[in-house]
């Protein structure tokens, strides 16, 4: 018989102060990424490690943090994940230098994959069955409010710059959240042990983690050494060990012995159609960030807090479309739904290169139709997009595919800060200007929306329908979260 936690709503505070520090730190950084670049004169380079290497950490840590909450308890891991963020996050406030900084965000980011993956375990584990759906009424409107937040808290930090901390300020701020994250952790997560009947697969994470490596280092690096020769084979040696992890995971199985990943779950086209999707939609909007918050700054003069103030209509649009989505048309369209999302952010982005078509310092209002309207599309887009996608896998299949989904969306954010950040720099290097140089990074990110399109046809037509207690509301949660 499971049991009840009286102090089950404590235990989702605390477990919401860990996701929204999370959330938090993914977008204020890129607010406060121009700030960065002026005091300690980091090079185009070390801005795209800055953000991006915070998502690469995530994901290679993603493959392994759910299983480590399995193994030793989720409680354990989710207080050695939040205490090892709230250190990352002084260190990454104290940092002399960028390479410093870019080594403590990598340590930020192995410590959020600690502490992630146990919240929504933990959810399901303290709250009876018919309480889960209030639980997540909770969640899912807080990380949101978070999501909106963010870019505003971010600019209005680095422009108070207290005691002349500059953008220093976006990092202390995690500490008191940091704090009651790991106080709240220690005295109600529930003391549950895990299970040691199955083992870690160090082989399997080793190589998954090395294969995502191969892939976003010559990205990032490519640029600032002129593309030598190791880039390309680095980038074609990463489709190698993804090839030998795979192999590696049958043998596991063949073997009797607990894999990292189900190989399975990749032989259901629709769940192979999914992953592609998710690229897609991911790779763009952590480079779009990056790439659009130095146009306005370095490019306008705009100050921290008035780009934050740009990036409120694309937030607003997300919750918007979310909650929309997710209530009423997920449920009545399915993949019709993610299509006519994916077709709303199209529009959005072709009417921001428009705005700065015409306006080469294009402002706030000239951009804010376009960023409404991508926003609102992301929002339908995403709230059923996780449902759809697992909707293809069964079962005994679900945590495995959902772990890999997770752990790609925080690839796919690092795959396109590298990607439209080396796009964007370079056509700064190469005298363009900063106008010319976000529209080229924005017809990238059209063109992944052109290509969502077309293999969206590939995504199963529903999402599956299943009587386990809270299933819905978990995918639910997990689309918002992302």
């Amino acid at each position: 018989m499971k049991t009840t936690y009286e102090r089950r709503w404590w235990i989702l505070a605390v477990i919401l102060a860990g996701e929204c520090m999370d959330l938090l730190d993914a977008t204020v950084v890129n607010v406060a990424a121009p700030a960065i670049h002026g005091d300690l004169h980091t090079s185009a380079t070390g801005l795209q490690w800055i953000v991006g290497g915070y998502s690469l950490a995530v994901a290679v840590g993603l493959m392994i943090g759910g299983r480590l909450g399995d193994l030793f308890g989720r409680r354990r891991m989710f207080l050695l994940g939040s205490a090892g963020f709230t250190i990352a996050s002084l260190a990454c406030a104290l940092a002399p230098s960028t390479g410093a900084l870019i080594s403590f965000r990598l340590v930020q980011g192995l410590a959020a994959a600690l502490m992630l993956p146990q919240g929504l375990g933990l959810i399901k584990e303290v709250f009876p069955a018919e309480e889960i759906g209030k639980a997540f009424g909770i969640f899912g409107p807080v990380i949101g409010l978070a999501a909106v937040l963010g870019p505003i808290i971010g600019g209005a930090l680095v422009d108070w710059g207290l005691a002349g901390s500059g953008w220093r300020l976006v990092f202390f701020v995690n500490l008191p959240v940091g704090a009651l994250a790991v106080l709240g952790s220690w005295l109600l997560l529930p003391r549950t042990t895990g299970t040691h009947q199955a083992k870690l697969d160090l082989g399997g994470s080793v190589l998954s983690g090395t294969a995502c490596l191969a892939l976003v280092y010559p990205l990032i690096q490519g640029r600032e050494y002129g593309w030598p020769w190791w880039a390309f084979a680095m980038m074609v040696g990463s489709a190698v060990l993804f090839a030998a992890f795979a192999a590696q995971q049958r043998a596991r199985v063949r073997n009797s012995r607990d894999p990292l990943v189900l190989p399975s779950i990749f032989t259901h086209r629709g769940y192979s159609a999914g992953l592609l999707v998710m690229l897609l939609f991911f790779a763009g909007m952590g480079g779009v960030l990056l790439t659009m918050s130095v146009y306005l700054q370095l490019g306008n003069g705009f100050s921290p807090i008035h780009t934050g103030v740009v990036f409120i209509p694309m937030s607003l649009g997300m919750a918007v479309g979310a909650g929309v989505s997710g209530a009423v048309l997920g449920r009545k369209l399915g993949r019709v739904a993610i299509q006519l999302g994916v077709a709303v952010t199209l529009v959005g982005w072709l009417l921001v290169i428009w705005a700065v078509h015409r306006h080469s310092a294009a402002g706030g209002l000239d951009l804010l139709p376009g960023l409404a309207a991508a926003g609102l599309g992301m929002g339908l887009t995403v709230a059923p997009l996780f449902d759809v996608v697992l909707a293809a896998v069964t079962d005994h299949e679900t945590g495995s595919a959902s772990g890999v989904l997770n752990a790609l969306q925080q690839l796919s954010g690092a795959f396109g800060v590298a990607l439209l950040g080396t796009v964007f720099f370079s056509a700064l290097t190469a005298g363009v200007g900063y106008g010319n140089a976000l529209l080229r990074t924005m017809w990238i990110q059209a063109g992944f929306m052109v290509l969502l399109l077309v293999v969206s046809p590939l995504l199963p037509r529903w999402a599956r329908e299943t009587d386990a207690p809270g299933a819905s509301e978990l995918a639910t949660a997990a689309a918002v979260a992302a």
